[in-house]
């Protein structure tokens, strides 16, 4: 795109073209009564029309009609239709150019519009600053002007001006942002944010290029360089509110250009540029600094307690035999006592001839040595890596200002307290010093008299004290993971409208009545049908559930068909495929450069880099493999192209192309959608390779986390811990996908499944049907005494704590609304509340009203075999998606080498938008294959077709060399079908 451009041509089309449905036709160009008089007024048909046609352009889009354009015939039509005057009149409209003139003037003047002058121009930049205060992205600028020109009554210039204007615009906007973060700024910390752009001769390095390298893995030594980084940070002095000066998505732009820049390229900017630039870049390094010192902390914590778990059982392991013997030794003395009582013999003296006093006396010993290992406090052993803790701990007390509510002040006292005790040398406990951790511990702590164990307090302190800010019961100002809980929430006011859109009630006790109502109806319908044996595939015996297996439905006709279009499919190399997928989609148009907002110019280059994230395959390894790119484009690809957003809104270019087609149709309607969880091996050992998770084996790695609709196109992807409970992500996928897909019923397996989930599900709006392992072992709740439910009480748990939900309800509603607007993320929020060492009384609410949606839902199960089968279905389909995954992913043997969670992330999104390119681009040839077997003659339902897959890719080269220039050079057309049925790509 060149630079003098604003918008793609997509966006020019949206924006200035004439819409085409007949929805959007009647919203800009219906005649009222008056507009119809002054359309009557003009003589003859021809004029009637012509006038009436630029009587809607200067309505929408704005610019009028020119002879030489002409206007769209769809608009034509529709203007003759209200008029009664056939389209075939404005033909002759272009004779008189002068008539075109003076009706141009009567429509401007019967609007109250004027052309607009040289005059007007500061007005249009001056509009295109304002709205480019907040961002970079042509839309909203260009909307920005035309609706001042609208406001003013001035008829649009031209395109090409409105975009000149919004450039302008722009960069005014840019040079009052910079000004802006500048204002309270110091000279010498000016001074000292030029410095970090100055190389040190010694090392080679800029001081921005070491405060940017942030380490992965969690040892005490990459903590204290962390806080080296951090301290650095702080000592420029940058005023705590400077972000507050500009918008925060300027703000966020400015980090992302200053990220994508070296320190050359900084160097080069504008003084004004460059230092609002770095002062961006270090606010947000400093919450990068805290969030990263905080999970490496976090992790090395936990791994004392790990650590001390896996020695404790393996201590315990060794004395197995040991455990045997006296075990042995006591089935014997046992005997003995046994036969002595009936003999009527002394006990002492038959165990001491059975057994052995002096032997049982050794045995006791070492029997309650086993024993207190066998019940040892973890804390014991987690002590045992004190030293390790001390390398860091007192530089991370003294670098974070941990700060707390009322509930968690003695949390903040103790860690006072051990803040002056390594300010001081001091090594003993003060007898009288908090300890705000568990109660077992504190007795743990104090077991040797009233002097407390230094290492026991201090190791027992930061494990508290890591779940504190894991909760956000203690917080920190300026991080982004760790703030205060209520800082991530809407105000009250600010939730309200959305809480009316989402239709929640307005108190808990509209709520309480209506959901307590429907789950006592559902229970009694539930349980008079269970009485009489009416629940198909449900039986109730000896107070126990058992629920028939859903079988799979598909035929073997459906097979049949599957196997007959697939031998039909073209055979087509990944590179060709992802070069037709981006003609038809564009996709390739998101990727725009994120300092400049360009697009990409060289599509090959751009599409080996995502092959590359996809397959597994890196950069250098598929610069070898190819042939027209090199490594240097490639290079330059991934550091100024390749974004989240960017993979975001390639992903949601494709998905949204996809739904578009007919034969997606036939899957499904895009309203459901399932998400699962596929492991992958980490590429390396040691310390930041990933977490461990016993259901994958002994190998470290990470979770890719993917949601999928009913058409099979994967339209989400996270990355998470193999060791992390999937259920928090479930709702980050359904508000956070960007695609034009309305999903309303979402499936997911126990793994993704929590009361939480349930209640967050139906208060946003969808209904989430999981396919439960434990089914028969969950508890049902009511909100009517369970006595109301005899024949159920087996299966009834605690009745719902209704007061808990009313105390929380504005709470509650402010959570919702605050996940809805792209406040904060689900996930974050569920994974706070879950961080509680307490139960906290917000997690108390929402559990109990997931409860209640949780057992509507298990009813509805157990009475839908068809429900059964639909989760089943959906669930299939995210399956499927993971078989494709493991033809893709296959270089390093599928472990992902990248410590970072922002590369791991690239890889699982590459991977996520080249099997979305696949799903699209098979769609549109399964669509040409049923075409011309039902040419032939060969009977093709709808209903064997949803049977078929859009994701097989037996006919798809993934290996081999990637000859990108050829796959270029391709002509733009359909491939044929593969009529002689020849099996294995080529």
């Amino acid at each position: 795109m060149a630079r003098r451009d604003l918008l793609t041509d997509a966006e020019r089309r949206a924006l200035f073209g004439v819409p085409e449905t007949r929805e959007d036709l009647a919203r800009h160009y219906m005649l009222s009564p008056r507009d119809l008089v002054s359309v009557v007024a003009k003589r003859g048909d021809t004029n009637r029309l012509g006038f009436a046609v630029q009587f809607a352009l200067l309505r929408h889009p704005g610019f009028g009609f020119t002879l030489e354009e002409g206007a769209p015939e769809h608009l034509v039509a529709f203007m003759g239709e209200q008029i009664g005057v056939f389209a075939s009149a404005f033909d002759r409209y272009a004779a008189r150019p002068a008539t075109a003139s003076v009706h141009a003037r009567d429509a401007e003047a019967a609007l109250g519009l004027r052309q607009p002058t040289n005059a007007d121009l500061p007005l249009l930049i001056e509009a295109g600053a304002k709205a480019a205060w907040s961002t970079d992205r042509g839309v909203p600028i260009v909307i920005g002007i035309t609706e001042a020109l609208r406001a003013s009554c001035i008829t649009l210039p031209s395109p090409s001006v409105i975009e000149r204007a919004g450039i302008a615009g722009r960069a005014r906007a840019r040079l009052r942002a910079y000004d802006a973060l500048l204002v309270g700024v110091s000279a010498d910390s000016l001074a000292k944010l030029d410095a970090v752009l100055v190389v040190d001769p010694q090392t080679g390095l800029t001081p921005l290029a070491w405060l940017r390298e942030i380490t992965t893995a969690p040892t005490p030594d990459n903590v204290r360089g962390l806080l080296d980084r951090l301290a650095r940070v702080r000592d420029i002095g940058l005023p705590v509110a400077i972000g507050d000066a500009i918008h925060p998505d300027r703000l966020r732009q400015l980090v992302r250009e200053g990220r994508a820049s070296s320190a050359q390229l900084i160097s080069r900017y504008t003084p004004s540029r460059r230092r609002a630039t770095l002062a961006a870049m270090i606010l947000d390094q400093e919450a990068k600094l805290i969030d990263a010192a905080l999970d490496m902390a976090d992790r090395i914590i936990g791994g004392s307690f790990t650590r001390g778990n896996n020695k404790q059982k393996k201590s315990y392991a060794a004395t197995t035999r040991d455990v045997g013997r006296i075990m042995r030794l006591f089935d014997r003395t046992v005997a003995a006592l046994e036969e002595a009582q009936e003999s009527g013999i002394d006990g002492f003296v038959a165990v001491d001839a059975a057994v052995g006093w002096d032997k049982l006396l050794r045995a006791r010993g070492e029997a309650r040595t086993i024993a207190s290992l066998a019940g040892e406090n973890p804390l014991l052993r987690a002590a045992d890596q004190w030293s390790r803790l001390r390398k860091f701990t007192p530089l991370l007390l003294e670098a974070i200002d941990f700060k707390a509510g009322r509930g968690s002040a003695s949390t903040i006292a103790a860690v006072n307290t051990l803040r002056e005790m390594n300010r001081s040398g001091r090594r003993d406990v003060p007898p009288a010093a908090p300890m705000p951790f568990r109660k077992d511990w504190r007795t743990l702590v104090k077991e040797g008299g009233d002097k407390p164990d230094r290492r026991l307090w201090e190791t027992g302190l930061m494990a508290h004290l890591r779940n504190k800010w894991r909760s956000g019961d203690v917080w920190v100002e300026r991080s982004s993971n760790y703030r205060k809980f209520d800082s991530y929430m809407l105000s009250t006011a600010e939730a309200a409208p959305i809480a009316t859109d989402l239709k929640l009630p307005a108190t808990a006790n509209e709520w309480i009545a209506d959901r307590g109502r429907e789950l006592d109806r559902r229970l009694k319908r539930f349980s008079h049908r269970l009485a009489r044996g009416q629940v198909e595939g449900v039986t109730f015996k000896d107070g126990k559930l058992s629920i028939t297996p859903v079988r799979a439905d598909e035929s073997a006709a459906a097979k049949a068909l599957a196997a007959r279009i697939d031998s039909l499919m073209p055979r087509v190399r990944i590179t060709e495929l992802l070069h037709e997928v981006a003609r038809a989609t564009g996709f390739t148009q998101t990727f725009l450069n994120l300092r400049t907002r360009e697009q990409h110019d060289n599509e090959n280059a751009l599409l080996a880099a995502i092959l590359a994230d996809g397959s597994n395959l890196g950069l250098a390894r598929m610069a070898q493999a190819s042939q027209g790119v090199t490594p240097d484009q490639l290079v330059w690809t991934r550091s100024a192209y390749i974004a989240p957003d960017n993979y975001k809104a390639a992903l949601a270019r494709i998905i949204d192309a996809h739904h578009a087609l007919p034969i997606a149709a036939v899957w499904g309607q895009g309203t459901t959608s399932s998400s699962d969880g596929q492991f992958f091996r980490s590429g390396k050992r040691g310390s930041g390779a990933g977490d461990f998770n016993a259901k994958y084996g002994v190998d470290p790695g990470f979770s890719f986390y993917t949601h999928v609709s009913d058409q099979r196109g994967p339209y989400h992807v996270t990355v998470i811990s193999a060791a992390t409970h999937e259920a928090p992500y479930v709702l980050d996928g359904l508000l956070h996908h960007s695609t034009g897909l309305g999903i309303d019923t979402h499936y997911t397996d126990t793994g993704g499944a929590t009361d939480h989930v349930f209640a967050l599900c139906r208060m946003l709006g969808f209904r989430f049907c999981p396919r439960l392992r434990d089914f028969p072992d969950r508890r049902m709740a009511c909100v009517e005494a369970p006595g109301q439910y005899p024949l159920l009480k087996p299966l009834m748990g605690n009745r719902v704590k209704v007061d808990v939900i009313r105390q929380h309800w504005d709470e509650i509603v402010r959570l919702v609304a605050s996940m809805k607007a792209g406040a904060v993320l689900p996930s974050a929020m569920l994974r706070k509340l879950a961080a509680y060492e307490r139960q906290n009384q917000l997690d108390l609410a929402l559990r109990e009203i997931g409860r209640v949606e949780r057992t509507i839902f298990m009813l509805d199960w157990l009475e839908s075999p068809a429900l059964r089968r639909r989760c089943q279905a959906g669930l299939n389909k995210s399956e499927q998606r993971h078989f494709l995954t493991q033809a893709i992913c296959t270089f390093k043997q599928g472990r992902i080498a990248d410590r970072s969670h922002e590369a791991q992330q690239f890889r699982a999104s590459g991977l996520n938008l080249i099997i979305a390119a696949i799903v699209y681009w098979n769609s549109t040839y399964i669509a040409d294959a049923v075409a011309h077997l039902r040419t032939i003659g060969e009977d093709v339902s709808d209903e064997l077709l949803a049977h078929t897959s859009p994701v097989g890719w037996g006919h798809i080269a993934f290996s081999g060399d990637f000859l990108w220039d050829r796959a270029a050079a391709m002509p733009a057309k359909r491939r044929p079908l593969n009529l002689a049925r020849t099996s294995g790509a080529t």
